[in-house]
C-alpha cells in the first residue's frame, strides 16, 4: 500500500523516526528515536554540539521518511 510522503515527513517532523515506522522501516525508526533521545539529553546536559547533531538527525529523518514513502 502506498504511503503518503507528506504524512511521513510530518510524523518525522514531530518525532524523528516516527515517519520511518509509518513507512515500514521499523528498526530504522526505533534507532532514530533512541539516538534523538540521547542527543536531546546530551544537549540539555552538555554542549551545543549535541544540539547541532540533533538538528542534523531531525532533518535527515524528515528527508528519509519522505523519500521512503515516495518509493512505496
Amino acid at each position: 500500500m502506498a504511503k503518503n510522503p507528506f504524512l511521513a515527513a510530518f510524523l518525522s517532523f514531530l518525532i524523528p523516526g516516527l515517519g520511518q515506522i509509518y513507512t515500514g522501516k521499523i528498526m530504522m525508526g526505533i534507532i532514530l528515536i533512541i539516538v534523538a533521545i540521547i542527543l536531546s539529553t546530551a544537549t540539555t546536559l552538555f554542549t551545543i554540539f549535541a544540539g547541532i547533531l540533533y538538528i542534523i538527525l531531525w532533518l535527515y529523518a524528515i528527508y528519509d521518511a519522505y523519500t521512503t514513502a515516495n518509493e512505496t
